[in-house]
């Protein structure tokens, strides 16, 4: 893969996390004031969309959403599996690259 590839890769994932932290504190913000929330599945999907280090950051940040039981869980497990991906794709991208063929492939089959 190229470097400028796995650089754009990067960039839209830092960008996404950015959205995800950003919709979180929207949401932590409307609680204070009792305004208008976000639902929880759409917070959850985010996360599970490859936005798990933003909705981590804000819920260590800003507090939110630390006692809810999917998210106190889901969110730290969702931060460790993305960093690992992320950092496998840009310390190995062939191999990377390989491992998502190898799963999309998967994915077709089943």
């Amino acid at each position: 893969m190229a470097s400028e590839t796995i650089l754009t890769v990067a960039a839209l994932a830092a960008l996404y996390n950015i959205v995800v932290f950003s919709i979180y504190a929207f949401d932590k913000f409307a609680a204070r004031e009792g305004g208008w929330r976000v639902r929880e599945s759409t917070l959850i999907f985010l996360a599970v969309a490859g936005g798990g280090t933003g909705a981590f950051l804000c819920q260590r940040l800003l507090r939110h959403k630390t006692r809810k039981p999917p998210f106190r869980l889901l969110l730290p497990t969702l931060f460790g599996l993305q960093l690992a991906a992320g950092l496998f794709l840009l310390l190995a991208p062939g191999q990377a690259c390989a491992a998502a063929g190898y799963l999309i492939d998967l994915l077709k089959r089943g």
